[in-house]
């Protein structure tokens, strides 16, 4: 035993000098206990509603009031026109709309049935199941309240009514209408594989020419770190892109996940979120000292986020507002949206042209840090 203490004793010196790996050790599992646990949220909140009132009267306001006070909606405005619904469905803005007849408040003070419509966008199958739930009840709720309002002045006028109105639910659920789960794990696969293969090839590149001791040759010969990053990423690159449209072909053989955009479009968005995930691999690359400090650190920046912070699973807009602050700087994040407006809802580049953009302002940053980073290990 006095010789295991004395290891132990040796090894605990060791460690509290290494401030740095002791830092790790304390910190990185507090930092993902907190980023995670409050990110792992299966319940659907601040869900984007839009309203299409027809009838905009007391009655239907109150409607719209008891969707809004229940907390599980955020109203974002109302519509006018059906065009309008279209492009804030395409574009993402709102993920229910709830249409209100008109003579909704006529039907109900005549005792005649009414019927209202919830259209969901369902391009992630277990938010719109669970929307759905949410607006049958929300609706069931505010159905039973009028007719216990209309018991009520019948009782106290000493009148007995036969019918009472009834107010029904036809929910309609877009671009995914039969709620199957494929449609909507088949594109966060596929920016999943993409993600961690393009930052892990890419990030042992650089590290390999450390570890192998031919960085010195590199450096000695003429050329620049900007061609010298081009070139390191450039096979990787339409390796990454090849292997992302095979994985595209196969869902859609496999899966019968549907292409109803444009391919062009979709080659675009590829394109742009591989160079960002193959720029964030050089970064790592010349940060990290061994391949397998590459291949660890490639994995936790890659693997994590892009399945607990991209919408992949858990629905951004349930996460803490700090939270989603987060998620802005996760590439996969507006690849999904791209991706699944270009395959699920064929929509034109005008519904998703900022997270085009994002990818890109993503893609150019990481390639200039990992440029600086290189350029000062060149000097």
């Amino acid at each position: 035993m006095r010789q295991v203490g004395a290891v132990a004793s040796k090894e605990l010196r060791q460690i509290l000098r290494d401030r740095r790996s002791l830092l790790i050790l304390l910190f990185i599992p507090a930092f993902f206990l907190l980023l995670f646990g409050y990110a792992l949220n299966f319940d659907i909140r601040n869900v984007t509603l839009a309203v299409q009132d027809q009838d905009r009267s007391t009655a239907s306001r109150d409607l719209v009031s008891s969707f809004t006070n229940s907390g599980y909606f955020r109203l974002i405005g109302y519509l006018d026109s059906p065009a309008e619904l279209d492009r804030l469905v395409d574009e993402g803005h709102t993920r229910a709309i709830l249409a209100i007849p008109a003579g909704f408040d006529r039907d109900l003070t005549q005792r005649r049935p009414v019927k209202v419509q919830v259209i969901i966008d369902g391009d992630n199958a277990n938010t719109a199941a669970t929307v759905v739930g949410y607006a049958r009840r929300l609706i069931g709720e505010f159905s039973a309240d009028v007719m216990v309002t209309s018991l009520r002045e019948d009782a106290s006028a000493r009148q007995s009514v036969p019918a009472l109105s009834s107010i029904g639910v036809e929910p309609r659920v877009w671009y995914n209408p039969q709620l199957r789960s494929t449609l909507f794990l088949v594109p966060g696969l596929i920016a999943y594989i993409s993600m961690i293969t393009a930052v892990v090839s890419t990030a042992l590149s650089v590290v390999r020419e450390k570890e192998r001791g031919t960085m010195e040759q590199v450096r000695m010969a003429p050329i620049s770190p900007l061609p010298y990053i081009l070139g390191k990423t450039l096979p990787y690159l339409v390796i990454s892109f090849v292997s992302a449209i095979v994985v595209i072909l196969s869902a859609m053989a496999l899966f019968d996940l549907p292409m109803r955009g444009s391919w062009l479009l979709l080659c675009v968005a590829i394109a742009l979120f591989l160079i960002g995930a193959q720029a964030q691999g050089l970064l790592i690359s010349t940060i990290a000292d061994s391949q397998q400090v590459a291949f660890q650190v490639a994995l936790l920046s890659s693997l994590l986020p892009t399945m607990i912070l991209s919408g992949f699973i858990f629905p951004i807009s349930s996460m803490p507002a700090p939270v989603q602050w987060i998620t802005t700087i996760v590439p996969a994040r507006y690849f999904l949206v791209a991706l699944r407006a270009i395959v699920l809802k064929g929509a034109e580049a005008a519904a998703f042209w900022q997270e085009l953009l994002a990818l890109a302002v993503f893609a150019t940053v990481v390639m200039g840090l990992a440029s600086l980073r290189l350029r000062r290990e060149w000097a």
